[in-house]
């Protein structure tokens, strides 16, 4: 019944969607991005006359994202609409597919091969879309949209030159902080899987409470293997994510004291967005670095 509900939306909109009007120049050019760290990205390599909204902002979990009326209202808006792909989105896919057929919908993760893309254990159909957590893989990603932003004539050249080679940077800069954690400290344990990516590029171990989508519950058992990896491997720290009730990975700092065993929540981690307004973790980069030092000072 809801997803009947959402394509009734979906149908109601589109039909009042309008093709990009060329002639109409005195109307900002729209932009609209699911996440934050696409927003973050468009409105670096953008034109400064584009307009660039995102649906959801920080804290917000994207898996459970619902669209609201405004959020719906913006989607029609829209002259362009950016979104991760790759089934991060979850209960806005169809709505996004629908708009496709009416307007350009970039899906950055579509750009990335096969062999590119992680594919987890336990559902090998849907890769894992947390792909920002490799800087290389997202400057990837993005590039792969480029030539459809300058097709619009929205791309501003200079300013994506300038934005990818900050992302060359950030690149390094996480390879060089991570590897000077020793390499049997090099284990990060997260709320939920988010972070494959991150450990593939950067050589750290990763393992999440639950699966790679929020929508996934850990059980006890979880909790229970979880405390028992931290007790034989001495594991110093885990971690809470932004987006998620830290709940659970107390509960596996509990399981651990239970037990006679020691281990701290190493800090907060944003994973599926970026940090409010004086985090220190606004933007796509800052949420990065953060990531990176909390990690860091909590193993090393």
């Amino acid at each position: 019944m809801r997803r009947h509900f959402f394509f009734t939306i979906v149908f109601l909109f589109t039909l009042g969607c309008s093709q990009i009007d060329q002639d109409k120049r005195t109307e900002p050019f729209r932009v609209v991005t699911t996440t934050s760290m696409i927003g973050d990205a468009m409105r670096a390599m953008l034109d400064t006359n584009v307009v660039v909204t995102s649906l959801m902002g920080p804290g917000t979990d994207p898996h459970l994202f619902k669209p609201t009326k405004q959020s719906l209202d913006d989607l029609a808006a829209a002259n362009l609409i950016v979104a991760n792909g790759l089934h991060l989105e979850g209960r806005m896919q169809d709505i996004l597919e629908k708009l496709g057929l009416r307007k350009p919908v970039i899906f950055l993760g579509e750009s990335l091969s096969e062999e590119e893309l992680i594919l987890p254990e336990q559902n090998a159909d849907y890769p894992d879309p947390h792909i920002w957590f490799d800087v290389s893989l997202w400057h990837r990603a993005l590039s792969g949209a480029t030539s459809k932003l300058d097709s619009l004539g929205i791309l501003r050249s200079d300013k994506a030159m300038q934005y990818f080679s900050g992302l060359s940077e950030l690149h390094e800069f996480t390879k060089t902080e991570i590897a000077e954690i020793p390499e049997e400290r090099r284990v990060l344990l997260t709320a939920h899987d988010a972070f494959s990516y991150f450990g593939r590029a950067y050589t750290i171990e990763v393992i999440g409470l639950q699966g790679i989508s929020t929508v996934s519950e850990y059980g006890l058992r979880d909790v229970e293997q979880m405390v028992d990896l931290i007790s034989s491997r001495n594991i110093a720290a885990v971690f809470v994510e932004s987006s998620i009730s830290p709940r659970s990975m107390e509960a596996v700092v509990s399981g651990v004291q239970q037990k006679g065993g020691e281990v701290k929540i190493g800090g907060t981690l944003y994973s599926d967005a970026p940090g409010p307004r004086g985090s220190g973790a606004e933007t796509y980069t800052d949420m990065v670095k953060h990531n990176v030092r909390t990690i860091k000072s909590a193993l090393k």
